[in-house]
């Protein structure tokens, strides 16, 4: 059955007609609308200094979220974690954690965008001693007992009452034989560094991680008119890939957003999808096994309204119509 799953980095370009307030409180909303259906887990994105006021502030945001759910996972996908001092870091992953009752998931990336680190006096090639160092740090900071860090004695309190797992992300080699080192499991930007974090795995002696998972590659959405939501719906698709692909040819890296001519090529990528209900059922039911279906209601600042009328046709017209044995993961 589809593993269902829900993002927001709760950009809002100038063209938007909707609050950042709105935004906000629609998004924390949408997730406790989320966990009543059962979805796995919540994506929250970081990142900073940007125009469209992309979310800079990922663990308020889930404390937020955590306090109006019950089960939903909370991912911080990805947590650039260069950018926060250590000891902080882990307090508040520690008091996420105890809030959420563990549910708190963060995927601890390096970064890329030399416009963040600047911002707080910093530079990209201060990544690596930090990478190399935090997911160590914060193994012994969850244990809540004192250890030694850059020559002074830090303890962190409260402990968490479960342990986080402590995943990884990133698009390089050396990311995937860090991830192989230090983390619990490795979540690859592209699909190609899998087989370095894999092949490390095993050169360490560790266990095997197989073939990749099946990573999101469409964003779904439905409506009983699929043409007219295109319209609405296109300009923040377009500013999400074009933004997100601007920053990666500017910092050089891989990525798997690209430029699109026109919101009809962008529609033909299959990036997004917009289908009605029936349709949705059709799609549904063909999807594999753990297969991934991740929404992203409020896409590049979509008014609310639209992202409702959305979410509202998932739980009218499409939950309650897909196959018996489907139904698990919408009950």
């Amino acid at each position: 059955m589809p593993i269902l799953m829900t993002r927001y980095d709760l950009r809002r370009p100038d063209f938007c007609q909707v609050s950042y307030t709105e935004l906000y409180r629609a998004a924390i909303d949408q997730v406790a609308w989320a966990d009543r259906h059962n979805f796995l887990a919540v994506v929250l994105s970081e990142h900073h200094s940007s125009p469209d006021g992309y979310l800079p502030s990922s663990r308020i945001m889930a404390a937020a979220m955590a306090s109006r759910t019950e089960k939903i996972q909370i991912h911080l996908s990805a947590l650039i974690a260069p950018l926060h001092d250590p000891v902080r870091l882990a307090e508040d992953i520690a008091v996420l954690s105890l809030i959420s009752n563990g549910r708190v998931l963060p995927v601890i990336s390096a970064g890329y965008r030399e416009e963040e680190f600047a911002a707080i006096g910093k530079s990209l090639k201060d990544r690596k001693n930090y990478m190399d160092m935090i997911i160590p740090f914060l193994r012994k900071a969850f244990t809540g007992e004192p250890f030694e860090y850059e020559g002074r004695e830090v303890v962190i309190t409260p402990k968490p009452d479960a342990v986080p797992m402590l995943i990884m992300g990133g698009s390089s080699k050396a990311a995937a034989r860090r991830a192989a080192r230090d983390a619990d499991y490795f979540i690859p930007t592209v699909p190609a560094v899998w087989d370095i974090y894999r092949e490390e795995m095993l050169r360490l002696g560790k266990a095997d991680m197989g073939p990749a998972a099946k990573q999101p590659e469409t964003m779904f959405f439905v409506a009983e008119d699929p043409d007219e939501y295109w319209e609405k719906l296109a300009p923040h698709a377009m500013h999400e890939q074009h933004s997100y692909a601007e920053w990666a040819e500017k910092s050089g890296i891989a990525s798997p957003y690209a430029f699109f001519q026109d919101s009809q090529q962008l529609r033909d990528s299959g990036k997004y999808t917009v289908e009605t209900p029936d349709a949705m059922v059709a799609l549904i039911n063909a999807m594999g096994t753990a297969e991934p279906m991740i929404l992203s209601p409020l896409l590049g600042g979509l008014h609310p309204e639209l992202a409702w009328q959305n979410l509202k046709l998932f739980e009218e017209k499409v939950f309650p119509n897909i196959a018996e044995s489907k139904k698990g993961a919408f009950q």
